[in-house]
């Protein structure tokens, strides 16, 4: 069963209708249950192709959309997961390891959300402490050393805010994982697939291209975190966060414009949630195109162009 966000509960009604109809078990419901079906289908398109930034953000954070485990398992083979920072400890908010992506070998990191209560506690909602991003650096050198491209799945709110994780060096775990980003002799590819937020998304993501699905957002803070900083008490409201939302140009179209990131991968009619499979398909095949392309590059060709990419953003 689809969980329905807000804008979508016109769609919700005649859903229920038709289940409603079809519970009768007779031609004549079943035909009209069809037709509710099909007057569903179009409003759901009608719904997606103008969607505002603020619902973008709701499909973003949508509970049944695909995450990072989900996406591996889809686009992935000859998985052989890596753990620990080689210091403090395992983080399960960031995953990463060896894996083939359309038979050739990468280094694919992440971070997982998880799909229920109990992996989203295990998982801390995908929000990484230092031992996550430190084993993220471990993981991409270790691409360098043996010549394998690296990809991260990025889909995170932020980095964990934590006392803990800012006495272990929060701020400057995340600052050496861009570093080692931008280090990579290697190709690096990173898809934006849900939430990609502020330093916690960065630190995965300052890859020579950047993927972004078309209902994932991107941005230096949430449009709620944005709007309490501008309206203070006043700002969790919804009208207010889907203001920040529009101002902040979190959409993959604004940032496709913006030169921020490189390609928007296209989503089943209705978000990923509702296609798992097509969305993976859809992405696995962007990822391969980019990879070939970069294949062809020198190691110094590589980090010449993530360095130009990254120093042109936001010139004039």
């Amino acid at each position: 069963m689809i969980d329905y966000l807000e804008f979508e509960k016109p769609v919700a009604a005649l859903a229920r209708s038709a289940e409603e109809l079809r519970a009768t078990d007779t031609p004549e419901a079943a035909a009209e249950a069809a037709r509710l079906d099909t007057r569903a289908a179009k409003m759901i398109a009608d719904l997606y192709a103008k969607l505002t930034p603020w619902q973008r953000t709701q499909v973003a954070r949508h509970p049944q959309r695909p995450r990072f485990s989900a996406y591996r398992n889809a686009i992935a083979d000859d998985w052989m997961p890596l753990s620990g920072d080689r210091a403090f400890a395992d983080d399960p908010a960031i995953v990463g390891g060896f894996a083939s992506i359309g038979g050739r070998r990468v280094v694919l990191i992440g971070h997982e959300k998880g799909h229920d209560t109990t992996s989203r506690l295990t998982h801390n909602f995908g929000m990484g402490r230092p031992e996550g991003y430190r084993k993220a650096i471990r993981l991409m050198e270790l691409a360098g050393k043996f010549g394998l491209p690296v990809v991260t799945l990025v889909d995170t709110a932020g980095a964990f805010p934590g006392i803990d994780a800012e006495a272990r060096g929060q701020a400057e775990a995340i600052a050496r994982a861009t570093e080692a980003c931008l280090a990579l002799p290697v190709p690096m590819i990173a898809a934006i697939v849900g939430e990609g937020g502020s330093g916690g998304a960065v630190a995965l993501a300052a890859a020579n291209r950047i993927l972004m699905f078309e209902n994932a957002i991107y941005s230096v803070i949430s449009p709620e975190g944005c709007a309490s900083i501008l309206w203070r008490a006043d700002g969790s409201t919804t009208n207010q966060a889907a203001l920040a939302a529009e101002a902040m140009k979190v959409t993959a179209q604004d940032l496709l414009r913006l030169g921020v990131i490189d390609r928007i991968v296209a989503e089943p009619t209705g978000g990923a949630h509702r296609a798992p499979e097509a969305a993976a398909s859809a992405l696995k095949a962007a990822i391969g195109e980019e990879l070939a392309e970069l294949s062809k590059e020198t190691p110094a060709a590589l980090q010449a162009a993530r360095r130009r990419k990254f120093l042109s953003m936001g010139a004039l």
